[in-house]
């Protein structure tokens, strides 16, 4: 009586691409927890110069073109994004740092929020994957 389950409907879209979108999202994922994992490393410093997420955002430059106009272009769009963001708001969080007077502890500040920003971002984003649905 076991009948087989019905494959999602991927709406059109090559399933080799879902499977490089959640591959995307594992080395993503990898990077969250090294910078958790490591005494070393934070969250948000793990996820921008890992080396996890940084062959995941090659792999969604490199595979752009192929997921444009469809469901998970929005994916596509969302890591690369989510990348981008950490980078830059880690650059604010170094110059927060180099400042002399109140301002370093503004930086001790952002660095933690940043790091569970990224993790939701990743979260958020293989859910609705999962989902067969756009971020």
């Amino acid at each position: 009586m076991n009948q087989p389950v019905p494959a999602p409907d991927l709406q059109g879209v090559r399933p080799s691409l879902v499977q490089l979108t959640h591959v995307i999202y594992a080395l993503h994922a990898s990077a969250v927890i090294v910078g958790v994992s490591s005494s070393v490393a934070t969250v948000a410093g793990g996820f921008v110069f890992g080396l996890p997420s940084l062959l995941a955002v090659f792999l969604n430059y490199l595979k752009r073109g192929d997921v444009r106009g469809t469901w998970l272009e929005s994916h596509f769009s969302w890591q690369i994004r989510t990348f981008w963001f950490t980078a830059l708001w880690l650059l604010v969080a170094g110059l927060l740092m180099l400042t002399i007077v109140g301002i370093p502890f503004a930086a001790w500040l952002v660095i933690p929020l940043l790091g569970i920003w990224v993790g939701y971002r990743v979260i958020r984003g293989w859910l609705a994957l999962a989902g067969v649905r756009p971020v």
